[in-house]
């Protein structure tokens, strides 16, 4: 049966909409309940992180029906305004005046004293749409080394150079993932993607190192019993709140550890709350939910028939799971803190639009693949029924 309903036409549509939607619903009762004391106490009002996440998600569902319903071609032409768009905002974050800074990061725009967006979310669309399009068309020539990695390379490091200098060390090791997967995809030769990984790897050790924070950081990683008070509590409470909450939780909204003892809890590190009042079957669940999103975005990009698309949803699914990995590796105390939020889940405006208009994109894909292309088409020209009314009739 399962198979059956798999190969029906849109079924890579269904699987998107119905996990991410799964997701995004999970991620606002889950913020409601990790950001309700924090709230209260530093606003009188318990919902105030929920409502601006609803108003965030509204407004990334409008973008997300408009991208979800346009055609290829829109899509592409789109592609050249939103590197633009997204180069300039990450550049307006380095005036004077424009910028707020945030736990040591230069990464907000902010105007009259408030933050009014991340540009840097909005630089993962950018460079994954703008990437699939300049790739898309060179197709005939990616077999050469040239004309497959400039102009991608470059412009790309570009985006993630200017992230780098914001001091968001974590945003531009999510792009990095992203630039690979999409080089994978199109057939860049492994000595090139080696070459590429031992490049990133140096300059994420140079980058630790030229900042104090994340030196005390990974010194904290690598020993969790020093500073428990201080800068291992995050990491501390966080393993603690999931040990804490058993197979079924504590219950939703009696989480004991976000009265203040685990810092960022309705944000990076939502998934300990998760597992604190859901416990291990309501983390389970959300790896599912993440689980089936990557599948359906690895379905829609093998069964596209286009190159762009196949890129398109290739960079989507890339940035959601790598970004997944990353957050749940560092609540798991896998990797140091780097303050990647968790996708769908944690609360943030800019990143949940993001999010939701990179989910837009990635149903453009499904409604572009073959088979659900020519079923929308016969929709589309089937006649539809005329309404008649029957006034009266007399027999003779």
């Amino acid at each position: 049966m399962i198979r059956s309903l798999l190969n029906t036409p849109l079924a890579s549509f269904y699987l998107v909409l119905v996990s991410a939607g799964l997701l995004i619903a999970l991620g606002m009762m889950m913020v409601l309940s990790a950001s309700s004391v924090y709230a209260y106490v530093n606003t009188d009002d318990s919902y105030y992180f929920v409502k601006r996440q609803m108003m965030f998600c509204g407004l990334g569902l409008v973008f997300a029906v408009v991208l979800a319903r346009s055609s290829v071609r829109r899509l592409r032409s789109l592609s050249w305004v939103g590197l633009f768009l997204a180069v300039g905002l990450l550049v307006l974050t380095y005036l004077p005046g424009l910028h707020a800074n945030v736990n040591g990061n230069q990464n907000w725009l902010s105007i009259g004293g408030q933050r009014i967006g991340q540009p840097s979310e909005f630089a993962k669309i950018a460079m994954i749409l703008w990437g699939a399009d300049i790739l898309a068309r060179k197709e005939r020539l990616l077999d050469q080394p040239k004309h497959l990695l400039v102009p991608f390379l470059p412009v790309s490091l570009l985006l993630i150079l200017l992230v780098v200098f914001q001091g968001d060390m974590g945003t531009a090791m999510i792009m990095i993932g992203i630039l690979a997967g999409i080089l994978w995809a199109v057939g860049t030769p492994l000595r090139i993607l080696v070459a590429m990984a031992g490049l990133a790897a140096a300059a994420t050790a140079v980058m630790t190192i030229s900042r104090p924070s994340r030196l005390r950081r990974l010194m904290a990683f690598l020993n969790p019993t020093h500073d428990v008070q201080g800068t291992n509590m995050q990491a501390t409470v966080g393993v603690f709140a999931l040990a804490t909450g058993g197979w079924w939780g504590v219950g939703l909204g009696a989480s004991r550890q976000k009265w203040g003892s685990l810092p960022e809890a309705h944000t990076d590190y939502i998934f300990a709350v998760i597992g604190e009042e859901l416990g291990l079957f309501g983390a389970l669940a959300v790896l599912a939910l993440l689980l089936v999103l990557g599948y359906a975005g690895i379905r829609i990009a093998l069964r596209s028939d286009e190159l762009f698309t196949r890129l398109l949803a290739t960079g989507i699914t890339t940035w959601f799971m790598f970004q997944s990995l990353v957050n749940l590796a560092v609540v798991l105390r896998m990797l140091p803190v780097l303050g990647v939020p968790l996708p769908m889940l944690s609360y943030g405006g800019s990143a949940l639009t993001a999010n939701i208009m990179a989910l837009g994109l990635l149903i453009a894909c499904a409604r572009n693949e073959p088979q659900a292309r020519e079923l929308l088409a016969t929709r589309r020209r089937r006649p539809q029924p005329r309404m008649t009314t029957v006034v009266g009739s007399r027999r003779g």
